[in-house]
């Protein structure tokens, strides 16, 4: 089946309905969730000496499905390991996809209106997780040095073009004034 569009999931309606265990991060009660898409949330050099800060922040809240934060995932690293190699950055997904995603699936073809349900008991099965975004959240980070800004910010950019909602990209030197 294919995916539906990101519009219909991008607005937050209800309370999450995520049933997470702390003791054992076990998602109890809610069976057949498919696991996150995203499974790497750091890249780069971790221990480099960099002196800039740029974050790619919120504009409104939301949702954001987890293969649309794969999808910034990929292309801004991709771009930043190119352009400036895997030494000179640092690349975080501060975001993690908790919220689980139902859908009712309704049949087509012929003879589907003898099997189908309709609206009753329309809970839906889970398809998918999503990352409930706050206004003004930080959605990914990137640290660099002052010689690969422009880089970054492109890299920002294309991160910035698979994500659902509005943002911006915010400059700080590390130790200094926002610029």
């Amino acid at each position: 089946m294919a995916l539906r569009p990101a519009r219909i999931y991008r607005q937050i309606k209800n309370r999450a309905y995520t049933r997470i265990s702390y003791s054992n991060l076990s998602k109890n009660y809610i069976k057949g969730v498919p696991q996150p898409k995203i499974t790497q949330f750091e890249m780069g050099n971790r221990d480099g000496s960099y002196d800039i800060r740029l974050y790619l922040i919120a504009e409104e809240e939301g949702q954001i499905r987890h293969n649309a934060l794969e999808a910034a995932r990929v292309a801004s690293n991709k771009y930043l390991e190119s352009e400036v190699g895997k030494s000179n950055y640092f690349l975080k997904v501060n975001v993690y996809p908790f919220h689980i995603l139902r859908e009712n699936p309704l049949a087509t073809g012929a003879g589907a209106d003898r099997f189908q349900e309709g609206m009753r008991r329309a809970f839906g099965k889970p398809i998918g997780t999503a990352a409930r975004v706050k206004r003004k959240q930080k959605i990914i980070t990137i640290k660099t040095k002052k010689e690969f800004l422009e880089k970054a910010k492109e890299a920002l950019r294309r991160a910035k073009a698979k994500l659902p909602m509005p943002c911006r990209i915010v400059v700080e030197e590390i130790g200094g004034v926002a610029s």
